[in-house]
């Protein structure tokens, strides 16, 4: 996989992760393409398109758009599955992830898809160790929270 987009349908991108080497300018360039090719094009359409020396594969869930390029070798329907699990795992972890979710937390969005992919590959099919890991990360950050609120208040914490 070359590059995995998250857009509304109004066209704001809500994530973004590149795992080849472009400058920013030749990012937009790439998003705001394809932006209006993919939502442009009609509900029954296919959902895979040759564009440039790519395959686009893109899946309408609710009001986001999860928008894949991948190798003209490369298998679309593996492609499709890949979006689907990414968003049974945001589902998951967010309780029927929305749009919202995706804007407030993106972090954590970020953070599931690579622990999910890697370098554009499938790093871990198991949906039960990505989430896993996103738990432990999360138990992580609430105790360095706790820990630095205990520094910052310079009192001594039990517990």
């Amino acid at each position: 996989m070359q590059f995995m987009l998250l857009f509304s349908r109004q066209g704001k991108l809500r994530l973004q992760k590149w795992y080849v080497p472009l400058s920013d300018k030749e990012k937009k360039k790439i998003t705001r393409e394809l932006v209006q090719t993919v939502l442009a094009r009609k509900p029954k359409m296919c959902s895979f398109l040759e564009w440039r020396d790519l395959k686009i594969v893109y899946k309408r869930y609710a009001s986001l758009y999860f928008c894949c390029a991948i190798e003209d070798q490369d298998n679309e329907l593996i492609t499709l599955e890949i979006i689907h699990r990414y968003v049974e795992l945001l589902d998951k972890y967010f309780g029927s992830v929305c749009e919202l979710d995706i804007i407030f937390n993106f972090e954590k969005a970020y953070f599931i898809l690579d622990e999910f992919l890697l370098g554009g590959e499938v790093q871990e099919t198991s949906k039960k160790n990505v989430l896993k890991a996103i738990e432990q990360a999360d138990l992580l950050q609430e105790v360095s929270k706790w820990y630095f609120s205990c520094l910052s208040n310079s009192m001594l914490c039990s517990g």
